[in-house]
Formats: C-alpha cells, structure tokens, sequence
C-alpha cells in the first residue's frame, strides 16, 4: 500500500512538473492585436520579430479597416492597423481609442485607376463618369482632392462609396470607370488586369498609417505595447531592405502573387515614424480638409487622438 501511493504522488509530481511550462505560457500576458490579412502579422512573423516575446498575441483576422476599428472600439481587441483618415474618422464620431505609432507610405501607393484600353486620358474626362473609392478613408479623400485641385466641382462626378472587395468587382466588371485605391490593390490590378494610373496621391494625401490601441491597453498593458512598438519599427526596417524575401513570404500566407506584391512593397517604401510636431500640423491640415470633403464628420483636433508618451522609447 505504502509502495502504490508513493508511485500515485511520484506520477502526480511529474505530471506536475510536466505541465509547469504550460501553466507559465499561460499565465503570460497578452496583447490582442487585429490584423488584415498580410499585413502586421506577415511583418512580425516574417521579420523574426515575433520570436522571443515576453507575451502573447492573440491575432484576429479582419478583411478590412473598418471591421477592425468596430472591433477596437468595442474592446474586443487591443491594437490595430489602419490608414490615417479611417483612424479620425472613427476617433471624430468618440471611440474611446488612440494612436500611439506611425508608418508613412510614400504617396505614390494611392492612386486613382482606369481600365488601360478605356477612353479617359485625364481627371476632367472623370466628369460624367462613376468613381468607386471607400467612405470615410483615402479613396474618397483622393477623389475629392483630386477634383478640387483640377478646380472640378465635385458634383459633376459620381463617387461610388464601396470597401475594396466590391469596388474591384465593380471596375472590372466596367459598372464603374475609375477606383480611387491604394497598395497592393493597385500593383493587383495593374499587373493582373491591365489598369493604369490615372493620378497618384504625390502632394493630396498624407499617406500615414497608424497603430492605433484602446484606451483601457494604455492603461493596463503599456510594456507590452512599448515593446510591439520597437518589434513594428524593426520589422519595417527589415522589409525595407529586404523586398524579395518579404514579398515571397507574404505570397505564401495570401495567395497574392508575388510580383504583385515585390510592385507594391517598392512603391511604398513602407517606414515607421514618430508622432512629431510635424505630422501633427500636417494631418490637422488634412483633417480639416476632410471634413470639407464629408470624410470626417465634425472638425477635431488631431493631437488629442495620439499618445506621444511611446514616440521616443519606440525610435529607440
């Protein structure tokens, strides 16, 4: 009897001691990050920077910005991705969210398209025509701008709001004649169906990206962001410096063709960068000019949407 139970309690410590690495993964802390597909998790992953973490990411997918900043604005998920006026845009109507880092895109990954064996050579023959471009982002932004600077009224142009999924539908099939879109989605239907540029975003649009969290992460999980901040930043600078490799990658994990995305990546030029002064003034120029063009809903002011308590450590 002594001999049976000292076996029970030596098969009971090493089941123990066998599930304590277990037990310490899940007592790691977690950050709950929404990704759209191939996009920050293809970076972490592919850059290396997602080994060694001192806690765990939890990943949900999201087909787009919009979803993901629904997701945010709930709490469901602590950190997100998305361009800059899809960031006010949500942070203009009150969610409780800020953008504590930044990637810049060079301006030409926005652009208006067209069909390259169709009649319009120039932004005045938009006039008459449909333009599909997403609400309340870049798209319909790049529209407006576009037509203000060519001293177009905005009314002799149909801007057909609709997310990138049906707006692709939608112009290849020819029910539209223009799509206001941005990277990868333009080296997809430029190398893939024929497009051309039509205009690009070069002087008319910020082109920023944000990292963008919940309040209550600021509150409850700052080391972890500040670390994701420093990974984000590294990871840029890797896939800056090595496009083939990050092309191929990404590839794999959504089925983009590669040389679509090796266009994309060397338009974009993809670079993490503070929250300075700077971008400040230059998105409350575009922020105003936003709520001119119907993108934003009320007037607001951009520096009270960002934390700039992470900027210094995350250029470290």
């Amino acid at each position: 009897m002594i001999l049976r139970t000292s076996r029970r309690r030596l098969v009971a410590g090493t089941a123990a001691l066998l599930a304590a690495p277990a037990i310490a993964r899940g007592q790691l802390p977690v950050l709950r990050i929404g990704n759209q597909k191939g996009g920050l998790r293809s970076l972490i992953d592919i850059s290396g920077e997602g080994r060694d973490l001192p806690y765990r990411i939890e990943w949900s997918e999201f087909p787009a910005a919009a979803p993901l900043l629904e997701a945010l604005n709930a709490g469901a998920i602590d950190l997100g991705t998305q361009g800059d006026l899809a960031f006010l845009s949500v942070y203009a109507n009150g969610a409780p969210i800020k953008a504590i880092g930044a990637t810049r895109h060079n301006q030409a990954s926005q652009a208006i398209l067209v069909r390259g064996d169709g009649p319009i050579r120039s932004v005045a023959d938009l006039r008459g025509r449909k333009v599909v471009g997403n609400r309340g982002g870049w798209g319909q932004y790049l529209v407006r701008a576009v037509l203000k600077r060519e001293n177009i009224p905005a009314s002799e142009v149909n801007i057909v709001p609709l997310g990138p999924t049906d707006a692709s539908l939608a112009f290849r099939s020819g029910a539209v004649d223009a799509w206001a879109i941005w990277e990868p989605y333009n080296s997809i239907e430029i190398l893939g169906f024929g497009a051309r540029v039509l205009v690009d975003g070069t002087g008319l649009t910020p082109t920023v990206n944000f990292i963008s969290v919940h309040e209550n992460a600021i509150r409850d999980k700052r080391p972890l962001l500040q670390d994701f901040l420093q990974r984000n930043r590294r990871g840029w600078n890797w896939a800056r410096n090595n496009i083939p490799a990050f092309a191929r990658n990404t590839s794999e994990l959504t089925r983009i063709p590669e040389p679509m995305l090796r266009r994309a990546y060397e338009v974009q030029q993809t670079r993490a960068v503070p929250i300075d002064a700077a971008l400040v003034a230059e998105l409350q120029q575009a922020s105003d000019q936003a709520v001119e063009f119907g993108v934003l809903s009320r007037s607001i002011r951009v520096v009270d949407a960002f934390d700039t308590s992470f900027t210094l450590n995350a250029e470290g």
